[in-house]
This record gives C-alpha cells, sequence and structure tokens, in this order.
C-alpha cells in the first residue's frame, strides 16, 4: 500500500435523477480540490425514492464512452472521472443486467458498485450480495430489498495505484464473514457507501464499521446517505474514515458532506505486525 488521499461523499438524494447527479457532481469537485486521488460516493446517490429504481435502471456497459442517451449515469460518472482525474466509487446505482451480460428476470434489477479509474475506464463491478428484508422501527417500518433487486454473488478486490480495495454495499456490513474473506483476498481499504436507516444507523453504524476495521486490520471508507428522502424515509449520516485501528480520521454529521483524510501506509503495516490477526486465524 502507498499513502492516499480519499474523500467520502455524503448526500440526501431523492427522486430527481438530474438534481442527484448535479449535486454528486458539485461534491465530487469539492472533493477533488481537496486533494482526493479517490472518491466514494453513497448507495442510492442518483435516486433514492419509494418503491425501488427499477424505472431508472440502465443496461451495462464495460464501454469507456457510455452513451449518454442509453446510459447517463455511467457516462456522468466517466467523464466526471475525466474531467477531475480522480478515480471514482460510485456507491451502487440500479443496473439491468447481471455481469455476465444476461437481463436480470421480472422487475427486479442489480444494486451494482461501480469503480472507474481517471480514465474513466471501469475497473471493477461488485453487486450487492445482502439484501435489506428487515423489520425496522421507524416511519417505514417494514423493507423488502430482495423484492426490486437480485442478489449478487462474488465478492470483490481490486488493486488501484495506491491500495487493494474490497467493495461492498451497506447491509453487507452485518456480515463479518464476507469482510474477512475481503482481508483474506488481499484487501487493504474496506469501501462501504451505504443509506442506512437513521434508527438503525444510530444504533449500530460505527460500531459496526470500527469492528470491520480492527478484526481485519483494515482501513474502512464509510460514505452514508444523511438526511430525510420522503415522509418514510430518513438516513443516518455520519459518514466516516477509520484507520486500522479504529481510530476515526474523519467524519460528517448529517446532511450533504465531503470528508477528507490521508491513508497512512505506515499505519497498516504498524497494526498488522504488531497484531497480526490474519495469519493467526483457527477457523
Amino acid at each position: 500500500m502507498r499513502n492516499f488521499c480519499i474523500s467520502a461523499i455524503q448526500m440526501v438524494s431523492g427522486s430527481d435523477v438530474a438534481e442527484n447527479l448535479a449535486q454528486a457532481r458539485a461534491l465530487t469537485e469539492e472533493a477533488a480540490g481537496a486533494g482526493a486521488h479517490l472518491v466514494l460516493l453513497p448507495e442510492y446517490f442518483a435516486h433514492l425514492a419509494e418503491g425501488g429504481s427499477r424505472a431508472v435502471a440502465e443496461p451495462f456497459t464495460r464501454n469507456a464512452a457510455a452513451s449518454e442517451h442509453r446510459h447517463p449515469i455511467q457516462w456522468n460518472l466517466q467523464n466526471w472521472a475525466r474531467e477531475l482525474d480522480i478515480w471514482i466509487a460510485a456507491g451502487a446505482m440500479p443496473l439491468q443486467d447481471r455481469p455476465d451480460g444476461h437481463p436480470v428476470e421480472g422487475q427486479r434489477t442489480r444494486s451494482a458498485f461501480l469503480l472507474y479509474d481517471q480514465q474513466g475506464v471501469l475497473r471493477a463491478r461488485y453487486d450487492k450480495m445482502h439484501l435489506f428484508d428487515v423489520e425496522v422501527d421507524d416511519a417505514a417500518g417494514r423493507y423488502r430489498e430482495s423484492n426490486s433487486i437480485e442478489p449478487g454473488d462474488a465478492p470483490c478486490v481490486v488493486s488501484t495505484p495506491w491500495a487493494k480495495l474490497g467493495l461492498s454495499i451497506c447491509f453487507d456490513l452485518r456480515f463479518p464473514e464476507l469482510y474477512r474473506q475481503l482481508a483474506i483476498n488481499g484487501a487493504e481499504v474496506l469501501m462501504v457507501p451505504a443509506a442506512f436507516t437513521h434508527t438503525t444507523g444510530q444504533a449500530h453504524w460505527k460500531t459496526l464499521l470500527q469492528a470491520r476495521a480492527i478484526e481485519n486490520g483494515c482501513f474502512v471508507i464509510a460514505a452514508n446517505q444523511g438526511g430525510q428522502h420522503s415522509e418514510k424515509r430518513r438516513t443516518w449520516g455520519h459518514s466516516v474514515i477509520i484507520d486500522p485501528w479504529g481510530e476515526i480520521l474523519a467524519e460528517a454529521g448529517e446532511g450533504e458532506a465531503v470528508i477528507t483524510a490521508t491513508l497512512d501506509a505506515s499505519k497498516l503495516e504498524k497494526v498488522r505486525k504488531n497484531m497480526p490477526v490474519l495469519s493467526m486465524r483457527r477457523l
């Protein structure tokens, strides 16, 4: 791993894709201006509305020259990366196709994390594996993400010029075996775009993130949605950057925000040398 600067972007996305993209672009510019080499956008950055995102789901393209008409979200992401000379980790967006190009059956989509380099080239895609089918004591009460999303089936670790990234999305955070697998496969930085509800976030968000950092000796970058999206949907915010010892390097409150920190490779090396949990596993 090499030292590098990273930003997590916090948004309060709604149902208007154009407005969301304009805000995401402005916040990404702010992060680039702060010196970030890589920017993480939150889950549902382009569209967060009741009823899911099927209406705005795009065909998946690996082409570095996506069509503005057919792939407006992917087209924008590629252009931002090129124009700002920055890597963009696009939290999660709805796609009509599986990674192999076959369409998702029925009315469901895939919730995909897309990583672009500074040339706008797609470097990785991760499809959310764990879906949010739970009861929550909030205005919505009941969430059934599997009604509109088909789960992915493969972890993803990807190399960058600075570090190996382990990709995940939101509810994945509650499944430590995924993050252990990412760490075993070489991940040094764990990426967690999310739309954690206000109720569950207040109870567990930071605790879970610090646990994933500590137990795997990894940096954790978590970009959350953070505000009131509709009458029934409120998210927690508090996007955060955490070092491998569990210490907070940067943290937001609620509302739109950009947090930035430099990840120190020597800190990761020291923690893994002094507390070599990955090599001491018995199971």
